[in-house]
C-alpha cells in the first residue's frame, strides 16, 4: 500500500533531500522514522532533489508498505516527529494511489528566493543580503525571458546527469514583501528592502533556480542588459551565466499534481 507524506525542513545543517554517505539529508532522516516505526526497512521516494541548506515548505514524498499503517493518522505524525530531528516536521500522511509518485506525477514545482538590502539580523538565517542596489523593473524583464519551454542547460550544474535540459517556466518574477518582525514588531525598514523571486515550472535543473537567481542580480546591479538571459538561453553555458547565490535562502514552497 503507498502512503503519500506532506513535510517541510529547514535545510541549514542538512545536505539536500537525497541521501548521502556522510552527511545528514532529508531521505536519509525521514526513512529512518518510518523504518523504527513500521518495524521494517522502508524507503521514501521525494518529489524532486533540494541542495544543500535549501529549505522546503510542504513538499511531498511517498513509501510503501505491505498493509495498513498500524496507527491512526494522528498519532502516526506525533510517533514520527518525535523521531525526527527538529529540523524536519510531517504534516500529514495519507494513504493514496498505488500509481502515485511524488516525483513523476508532480505537474509543477514552485521555488522562492528571498533577499535583503539593508543590514537586518533576522533574516540573516533564510535571505540573502545583498550589499548594492537592485533596478527590480529590470530584473522582471530579464525574468521574462525565461518563460516558456526553453532548453536551460546555461543554468545547470556542471556535470549534472539530467538526460535533458529542457524544461517549461511557467511564472518567473520578482516581488516586494513586509516581512512579520517588520510588520508586527516594527524594526526600522523601507519599501522594496525585502524582495523575493517566484519560479515555477514543470521541473528544475540541478542548481537552476539559484543560478538563475545570480544572473538577475548582475541585470538588476545594472552589469547586463535585460536581453541577457534570452541570450544564455540561445548559445550561453554554465560559465557564461552569473554566480550560484547560496542555497539558505531559497525554498521549494509548492509541488502541484493532478487533482490534488
Amino acid at each position: 500500500m503507498r502512503y503519500m507524506i506532506r513535510l517541510s525542513y529547514n535545510g541549514l545543517t542538512l545536505s539536500g533531500w537525497q541521501r548521502q554517505n556522510n552527511a545528514p539529508s532529508v531521505q536519509q532522516e525521514l526513512s529512518h522514522a518510518i523504518s523504527v516505526l513500521l518495524g521494517n526497512e522502508t524507503d521514501v521516494t521525494g518529489a524532486g532533489r533540494t541542495d544543500a541548506r535549501v529549505n522546503a515548505v510542504n513538499y511531498i514524498a511517498h513509501f510503501d508498505t505491505s498493509g495498513l499503517i498500524p496507527f491512526d493518522a494522528t498519532n502516526l505524525i506525533y510517533k514520527i516527529n518525535a523521531i525526527l530531528p527538529k529540523n524536519i516536521t510531517v504534516h500529514e500522511i495519507l494513504p493514496c494511489p498505488d500509481d502515485f509518485h511524488a516525483r513523476f506525477s508532480a505537474i509543477s514545482r514552485e521555488y522562492h528566493y528571498f533577499i535583503h538590502l539593508r543590514e537586518d539580523p533576522f533574516m540573516e538565517s533564510f535571505s540573502y543580503r545583498c550589499r548594492y542596489p537592485l533596478d527590480m523593473e529590470r530584473m522582471n524583464s530579464a525574468a521574462a525571458h525565461l518563460l516558456g519551454r526553453h532548453d536551460f542547460r546555461c543554468f545547470e550544474k556542471t556535470g549534472s546527469s539530467n538526460r535533458t535540459s529542457i524544461c517549461t517556466v511557467l511564472e518567473a518574477r520578482w516581488e516586494t514583501y513586509t516581512p512579520p518582525h517588520v510588520s508586527i514588531l516594527g524594526y526600522p525598514s523601507a519599501p522594496g528592502d525585502c524582495i523575493f523571486f517566484r519560479i515555477r515550472a514543470d521541473r528544475f535543473l540541478r542548481n537552476m533556480v539559484r543560478a538563475i537567481v545570480g544572473s538577475l542580480l548582475e541585470v538588476g546591479r545594472g552589469r547586463r542588459g535585460t536581453d541577457w538571459t534570452a541570450s544564455l538561453i540561445a548559445s550561453g553555458t554554465r560559465s557564461d551565466a552569473g554566480e550560484s547565490v547560496p542555497g539558505h535562502a531559497l525554498f521549494l514552497n509548492r509541488v502541484e499534481y493532478d487533482g490534488m
